[in-house]
């Protein structure tokens, strides 16, 4: 497994965008794309020789996100590519990780499948097996 990116919960998708590209440099590489199925808007960020950023926002009050939101947000998970993630799963639950949420189609993954799993510190994990991402400004 390879780190594909980091999600930040944040409460304006807009004004981050403007924040990530002012102070560090990365410019937005998706179109902000809506997720139904766990109710959040979520932005790619991109910057040469570094690590891909989502960052993510809730619909509305009843997206899993919003009291994280409103708590102030910041470091929600950490995503990692796998070459498959069906058996990825099977491997970490075998090693004690919680499945959080089983692989479903995940809108900024043209549709692809993603996972979410509870490891241990509180550290949420995404799992994603395809490089694809919905919305790629050119």
């Amino acid at each position: 497994m390879i780190i594909d990116h980091i999600g930040i919960v944040v409460k304006s998708l807009e004004k981050s965008i403007l924040h990530w590209e002012n102070v560090f440099g990365y410019k937005q590489y998706t179109t902000i794309i809506t997720n139904t199925r766990q109710k959040v808007k979520v932005v790619f960020l991109k910057k040469n020789n570094s690590i891909m950023i989502k960052l993510v926002s809730p619909l509305s009050e009843n997206s899993p996100i919003f009291q994280f939101m409103k708590k102030g947000g910041g470091i929600h998970h950490l995503c990692f590519k796998c070459n498959d993630i069906n058996e990825q799963l099977i491997d970490l639950k075998q090693k004690k990780l919680r499945i959080l949420v089983p692989p479903q189609p995940g809108e900024a993954f043209m549709n692809q499948n993603i996972a979410f799993v509870y490891a241990k510190e509180g550290l949420n994990i995404e799992l994603i097996d395809t490089e694809i991402k919905t919305g790629i400004i050119k």
